[in-house]
């Protein structure tokens, strides 16, 4: 008897312990992870395409926030691969959700969706069977590149990790028409933004945390798994961050622009080259919402070039390199300012300081309001971009013969829109690594960590895990650093401080 009562008592003392936080006050959550596929990259790579132009970047908009939608209005999901679990209500109900530091909203599938067929396939909020349930009932919808969901406010506990937010205000989706949620592994989205691109100025689950003491410190950290081979996807550590996550120490930069995880970064290097185009700076965000790293068409035409990246011949480029490659040469090097030397040539109109086109924008198919053809303005397009290849060549002391010729198959490389930039799997070791300048260290990621490979064997396929994306001004141009990146590079948020700290990953 003596020793049940000691062996009950031992059993009593586990269980609670398996109850309590850890030990360290550190708020964990285990992420699963999918293997990417050829279709979900090409499908993703689509949808921001559509996302982009189907609907118009500039006027897609995020209701009921008066905030600027233009990274959430090119996300769609389709390519997540970390997922995490949490709880809504109580008793508690399960859902499986994408951590995405790129919005700021919690979003479920509601019980009273009853015509979207996504919702069937999802588990869905019971609003009657939650004890802790406060009615809301503002309607509110979010739009995505690739769709949108709409539904109404309410208010509940949510449960992240080993700690209960009070009295939670999230999106219960009523709708989901977008074939991306029908698709999709994840149920919902758990916003880790700041408040500023929240829908409704609904205030943040990772803000509650903060107020209601749920955390140390007002920190989180993501540590992803890159091993393909491992069961573990990674982890989100609330309230600081695990020393076994990464190696050496973090540096930090400021956050720029509250909203997004936003910073400043610098020159963007391939081998030991400059690309030239984010000298002065460029803007930049943490998105682990997105798997690849996005950038300016001019840069990822570079990339491509140097990888044997797949690309689309643009007409309009190569009419540059030939028609006026000598001119653009020589207004450069007499000392005109690489901003001035399309609107001199006479293929951009000045306006100001800057051309019409405001910024490097990949060539459709439309009319501008003020008459400017779409032939025109790709014109525009192709000298603003061949003016940063040319400058960048000169100040490496290029002969001229030979920029113009590598201006001309760059021509060739420029990203494909609608498609993957596939890659000779067996040329990886023949390819150079790439470096991001952030707060005056670099960050270097080699091929095998930016080409992402699917399947095995003789069906194996090789994708660049870069893609094009050009954001106007004043947002723009803008990096998006996803998956890729913050898989090589353990990434703390610092809200308190307002900064962002990089090391190795462990």
């Amino acid at each position: 008897m003596k020793y049940n009562d000691l062996y009950a008592a031992f059993c009593l003392l586990v269980l609670m312990c398996s109850l309590l936080p850890s030990s360290d006050g550190l708020r964990r959550i285990n992420l699963k992870k999918r293997p990417l596929d050829l279709l979900s990259i090409k499908a993703a790579k689509q949808a921001r395409l559509e996302g982009k132009y189907g609907k118009g970047f500039k006027n897609a908009q995020l209701k009921l926030g008066d905030s600027n939608g233009d990274i959430v209005d090119l996300k769609n999901y389709l390519d997540a691969q970390y997922y995490g679990e949490i709880t809504i209500g109580s008793p508690p109900q399960n859902f499986t959700v994408i951590f995405d530091t790129g919005s700021s909203n919690l979003w479920v599938p509601s019980s009273k969706c009853y015509f979207s067929l996504a919702c069937y396939f999802h588990s869905k909020y019971k609003a009657s069977k939650s004890s802790t349930y406060t009615k809301n009932g503002k309607p509110c919808s979010i739009h995505y590149g690739s769709g949108s969901i709409s539904g109404h406010f309410s208010q509940d506990n949510v449960g992240v990790g080993d700690v209960v937010v009070k009295d939670q205000v999230f999106i219960e989706a009523t709708k989901e028409p977008s074939l991306t949620f029908l698709i999709a592994k994840f149920d919902g989205i758990i916003g880790l933004g700041f408040q500023e691109i929240s829908v409704g100025d609904q205030v943040p689950v990772w803000y509650s945390m903060v107020d209601q003491g749920l955390v140390d410190e007002p920190v989180f950290s993501f540590w992803l798994n890159r091993d393909p081979e491992a069961e573990e996807g990674g982890e989100i550590v609330f309230g600081g961050v695990d020393p076994k996550h990464y190696k050496g120490n973090h540096s930090y930069v400021p956050v720029t622009q509250k909203g997004y995880w936003q910073f400043k970064m610098g020159d963007f290097l391939i081998g030991n080259l400059s690309t030239g185009f984010c000298k002065g700076g460029c803007a930049a965000i943490v998105d682990s919402g997105t798997s690849l790293l996005a950038g300016p068409t001019t840069v990822v035409t570079q990339i491509n070039h140097a990888i044997g990246a797949e690309g689309v011949v643009s007409m309009e480029c190569k009419e540059i390199a030939s028609q006026y490659g000598d001119m653009i040469w020589d207004l450069l090097v007499s000392g005109v300012q690489p901003d001035e030397v399309c609107s001199q040539v006479g293929l951009c109109h000045s306006n100001g300081a800057q051309s019409v086109s405001a910024n490097i924008e990949m060539v459709v198919d439309k009319e501008y309001k003020d008459g400017t053809s779409a032939h025109d303005s790709a014109l525009c397009t192709a000298c603003e971009m061949a003016v940063v290849w040319i400058q960048n060549q000169l100040q490496q002391d290029g002969v001229k013969e030979k920029v113009l010729e590598y201006v001309n198959q760059l021509c060739e490389r420029l990203p494909t829109p609608a498609g993957e930039s596939v890659i000779d799997c067996n040329s990886l070791s023949d390819m150079p690594n790439v470096t991001f300048t952030i707060g005056g260290k670099a960050y270097t990621l080699t091929p095998d960590q930016y080409i992402l490979k699917t399947g095995e064997g003789v069906s194996s396929i090789c994708i660049s895990g870069f893609m094009a994306l050009d954001v106007p001004a004043p947002r723009g141009p803008l990096w998006i650093l996803g998956d890729v990146f913050m898989g090589v590079y353990h990434t703390v948020f610092d809200s308190g401080n307002l900064q962002l700290g990089f090391a190795e990953a462990a």
